[in-house]
């Protein structure tokens, strides 16, 4: 996974957040349900790792803004 830049979390209410979940279908859920509450990077890639359970995904978010249902 790439690194957190210091712009990511620049200021109060950015924040970056890293999904594992059992499936890429439950980690795009859970993107979604973010972006419907905060202004989000919107649904990422997912990915396997090998040797690791489940799949990951990132999801850049700020707080201070409402989402795609306000």
């Amino acid at each position: 996974m790439t690194r957190i830049d210091n712009v990511h979390v620049s200021e109060p209410g950015l924040v970056v957040l890293d999904v594992t979940a059992h499936d890429e279908a439950t980690a795009h859920a859970v993107m979604t349900a973010l972006e419907r509450r905060w202004a989000t990077s919107g649904v990422g890639p997912v990915r396997r790792e090998p040797g690791e359970p489940g799949v990951k995904a990132r999801i850049y978010a700020d707080l201070r803004r409402s989402g795609i249902q306000a």
